[in-house]
């Protein structure tokens, strides 16, 4: 019972060990930075601190069990685990403290020393998290030797401590990354999991008490410092495993984002599924009735044979990955079902081969326990060696070698590394000499790796996760599904330790145009062609509106774009660069024929790292900063969009400058577009959003506070012959065609008041919600803000308005046909079908009306939405006709299809008159109307009659 027990109690501490680990990694994303050398320092701290506490332990542990037989007395080896467990817990309850004070020391170093900076902060990491991971090593070589009844049974018991404590490890990896961290935030979650380790403690503590002590024949029989015969041999097999499987685990985890899609769902997935198959093989070996001496050489043949299978596997990840996506509905009550199919799915392919290896140290431990008898000792340093071999596999596998080769080229070298400890392992178990080992085993094996395949940048880049729809096309079979798939040539390609990164070369455009894009992760990130207007606005936009534009910085260099609109303007002096990702900056030079030649530009200074780091060790202010990240669903992107971001970018304008971020109404639903709105009005004192493209939007952040735009200097900088060039490659010929693009316009933000939480580093929400959103798909709309408090200034602050219409507020004719024009021509049916209204309303005989209605309807996809009918029941919010009376006896339904309408077809720049849904309601006197009403109010405002 004490035995079940405290294994029962190691699945908590597994737990909270993972959740450690994944709350860690997101607090130093805010004090490294996101970027591959932060995520690998602070990998290196944990796996080096659980090396080092296993060594410590396991010599601990060997010098209480020498104590203990000297006295004849118990070594109390519960009671001593329960305080390790317990110092766990205190510091864990410290953390969230001792952070914030790491953070405020971080800050000594002055800004503009980027290499001393983060040395000190690497510093700082380690002197965080080196004590707690350094007592978490204590589990494995304390629990061995306490747990186990005799030295006969000492291997079962092993494999019981291993195999419990790594379930717990694959609960706190699903657990943490889909629950506990996005509901109680990273503070909450220390302070859980620190409860955790205290309660664990103090039932360690308890169970000492009816423990009967250590057996006297698990103590060594040799002298404390006699030399360990053939350690240096085992410590080599668990060393090279160790490397192995961490560089396979990081190179699958990249596998997976490609395949499923880099969220922090697809992570936590294949960490879980890796940890709990290392748990089922370290189980499997508890359950044998007998284990054979040299076991462990078999199960590595096995192993090897069974990776080389997989290798040949994985370029049709993404194939299979559709398959699973087609067979779940986008629906919110889905998402969990597919989340747990994938973990089926990962599980079905790793169990036996990633199972293997976890059975490997137990295997290991039963033939040293046999010839040493010290379990604490033998158990600490033989899983001190596989974590350095962790270690090693994370730094080298998951970031060094990547600079040079590419995913599978790490791959083949975690199978060499696998087939070293088996020529190593057949020497040792005297199946071979060492000299036929080397020549028959190991040098025949590393001969077949060269002959594998590379894999096929095609299908691992093919982006296939974001289709949702099933098709008969999708089950023919990868061969059969890529053949008939077109997708442009790829003419680069390169796995860098932070992302995939290929360029696709398409047919040319009918005006000559070369049309390439950029695939990060396997998603698309832009191109020269369907993303030029979006990437041109993002410079152009911020720069028109600053008061200043000298220096800039720019957020990612994506296709380069942007950086090369800037750079063409005549008033920039210094553009900088912050891209977190080497391989697409070694891709720029492929898009220079059509970004202006961005990467050539003397103007240019390019900061690989991340750009949150990058602001705040920056000494310099700039005019203009514009950030193009990806979606908030992708992992790590969630920081660029936090309070914290904000404030960061903010801080770096000068008087009068301008932070401009694209985002996306695309993949996401409205409380996420909301999050982010708000995040955004909490930290810049005006904000407006402009749309570039039609789902595409650019939210500007003004840092001034004390003046309204002055439109005549606006358009005076706009007729620019350097500005005029840059609109009118994105089609824009006119000043009044560029102010279309407003949907809401400054003050309109504030004013409408949106409730809700915040996204911040230390309680990060929106990469859950997005990924949530994400898997749904769909497109959301922009909150319409048409309460009187916010319509009011939007009315007033509209560009357009302000710029166009006459003392009554009228638009003439060729500002309202502008506007349509330019709605429909970007697939924005709705505010093209509201500007059309308006004009029907104001100018009802106009000649030129008909043929641009034709025009709009010959363009646009949602014609219906340009419909008579539609238009006209637009033209009766105006006022023109509010329809008399409510027709039949449904008058709560006319109601609330008027309210739907205005909330949907409402623009600032040309208001709905309010009145007629006043009148509506007023007119609803039926028993529901009333609640109803109410919660019509909510969205509009008070819907008193002007009472």
């Amino acid at each position: 019972m004490i035995r079940f027990t405290a294994l029962l109690l190691t699945v908590l501490t597994g737990l909270s060990a993972l959740v450690y680990e994944v709350a860690w990694q997101k607090y130093f994303a805010t004090l490294l930075g996101s970027h591959s050398e932060a995520t690998a320092a602070v990998l290196a701290i944990f796996l080096g601190g659980l090396a080092a506490g296993y060594a410590l332990f396991g010599r601990i542990t060997k010098r209480l069990a020498l104590r203990a037989r000297d006295s004849g007395s118990p070594a109390r080896l519960l009671l001593f685990y329960g305080g390790v467990e317990a110092g766990i817990g205190l510091y864990a309850l410290l953390f969230p403290t001792l952070f914030g004070i790491a953070q405020r020391l971080s800050l000594l170093v002055p800004p503009g020393h980027a290499g001393p900076a983060f040395a000190f902060d690497i510093a700082l990491s380690a002197l965080l998290i080196g004590p707690p991971t350094l007592l978490m090593g204590g589990t494995i070589p304390v629990l061995t030797l306490a747990l186990a009844p005799d030295l006969e049974r000492a291997t079962r018991v092993h494999a019981w401590v291993y195999g419990f404590n790594t379930i717990g490890a694959f609960l706190g990896a699903v657990l943490g990354g889909f629950w506990i961290v996005p509901r109680l935030g990273l503070d909450g979650t220390l302070y859980a999991m620190g409860c955790v380790n205290l309660v664990a403690g103090g039932c360690f503590a308890a169970l000492e008490r009816s423990s009967a002590g250590v057996a006297p024949d698990l103590t060594p029989v040799a002298a404390p410092d006699a030399p360990l015969p053939r350690f240096a041999a085992y410590a080599s097999v668990a060393l090279l495993a160790g490397f192995a499987m961490m560089a396979l685990q990081t190179t699958l985890n990249r596998i997976g984002a490609l395949a499923f899609g880099a969220s922090q769902f697809t992570f936590a997935m294949v960490v879980a599924a890796f940890v709990f198959s290392i748990a089922l093989g370290s189980l499997a070996v508890s359950a044998l009735p007998r284990v054979p001496r040299g076991l462990f050489v078999d199960t590595q043949w096995v192993l090897l044979v069974l990776l080389v299978l997989l290798y040949l596997g994985v370029p049709d990840a993404p194939y299979y990955a559709l398959v699973l996506r087609t067979l779940f509905q986008p629906v919110d009550a889905a998402f969990y079902p597919y989340q747990f199919f994938v973990l089926l799915a990962l599980l079905a392919v790793l169990a036996v081969p990633i199972g293997l290896s976890g059975a490997l140290l137990p295997l290991l431990f039963h033939d040293l326990r046999r010839e040493l008898g010290e379990l604490g000792s033998v158990a600490g340093r033989l899983y001190a060696w596989n974590t350095v071999g962790s270690l090693l596999g994370a730094l080298l596998g998951g970031y060094v070698l990547l600079f040079w080769l590419d995913l599978h080229h790490v791959y083949r070298i975690a199978l060499a590394a696998v087939a070293a400890g088996v020529a190593i392992s057949m020497a040792l178990t005297a199946r071979t000499t060492p000299l036929a080992a080397g020549l028959f085993v190991f040098a025949p094996a590393i001969a077949a790796l060269f002959l594998l395949p590379a894999w096929s940048p095609e299908r691992l880049t093919a982006g296939l996760f974001r289709q949702r729809n099933p098709r008969p096309s999708i089950y023919v079979g990868p061969d059969a599904f890529f053949g008939e798939r077109r997708s442009g040539r790829i003419i680069f390609y390169d796995d860098d330790p932070t992302s995939t990164v290929s360029v696709t070369d398409s047919s040319r455009t009918r005006d000559g145009r070369v049309n390439r894009g950029i695939i990060v992760n396997g998603k698309s990130d832009g191109s020269l062609v369907g993303d030029y207007a979006t990437m041109a606005l993002s410079a152009l936009l911020p720069a028109l509106m600053a008061e200043h534009y000298e220096r800039c910085f720019v957020i990612g260099w994506g296709t380069g774009v942007t950086t090369g609109e800037l750079a063409a303007l005549q008033g920039t002096r210094e553009i900088e660069v912050a891209e977190i990702s080497q391989a697409v900056l070694d891709a720029a030079p492929h898009f220079d024929l059509g970004n202006l030649d961005a990467s050539k530009s003397p103007k240019l200074t390019v900061r690989r790292g991340d750009a949150y780091r990058t602001l705040l060790q920056s000494a310099e202010h700039y005019d203009v900063i514009v950030s193009e990240p990806s979606n908030p669903w992708v992992a790590g992107v969630e920081m660029l969009y936090s309070i914290e971001f904000l404030t960061a970018a903010r801080s770096r304008l000068t008087p009068g400058g301008v932070y401009g971020q694209w985002f996306h109404l695309y993949e996401i639903d409205a409380a996420s577009v909301e999050l982010v709105l708000r995040n955004y009005a909490a930290v810049f004192p005006h904000v407006s959003v402009w749309f570039t493209l039609g789902t595409d939007l650019l939210l500007l952040g003004f840092d001034r506070t004390d003046r309204p735009l002055d439109l005549e200097a606006l358009e005076a900088r706009f007729r620019q012959p350097d500005f005029a060039a840059g609109f009118a490659r994105v089609g824009i010929e006119s000043f009044q065609v560029l102010l279309t693009h407003e949907v809401l316009p400054l003050g309109t933000l504030h004013a409408g008041g949106l409730q809700g939480p915040l996204h911040t580093l230390r309680h990060p929400i929106l990469s859950t919600q997005a990924a949530r959103a994400f898997f749904r798909g769909g497109v959301a709309t922009l909150p319409r803000l048409a309460q009187p408090e916010s319509a009011a200034v939007g009315a007033r602050n509209s560009l357009l308005r302000r710029y166009a219409a006459n003392a009554e507020g009228r638009l003439p004719e060729a500002a309202l046909e502008d506007a349509a024009s330019e709605y429909c021509r970007y697939e924005r049916v709705a505010e093209c079908a509201t500007f059309l209204a308006r004009w029907k309303h104001d100018y009802p005989g106009s000649a030129r009306f008909p043929e641009a209605l034709a025009e709009a309807r010959s363009s646009v996809a949602e014609s219906e939405l340009l419909s008579e009918r539609n238009l006209a029941l637009l033209v009766r919010l105006y006022g023109a006709d509010n329809g008399g009376p409510p027709s039949g006896n449904r008058p709560l339904a006319r109601a609330n299809r008027t309210t739907q309408r205005f909330l949907r077809f409402y623009h600032h720049a040309v208001p709905f008159d309010r009145k007629v849904v006043v009148d509506v309601w007023n007119d609803c006197r039926v028993e529901a109307c009333e609640e109803r009403r109410r919660s019509a109010e909510k969205e509009l405002g008070a819907l008193d009659g002007g009472r």
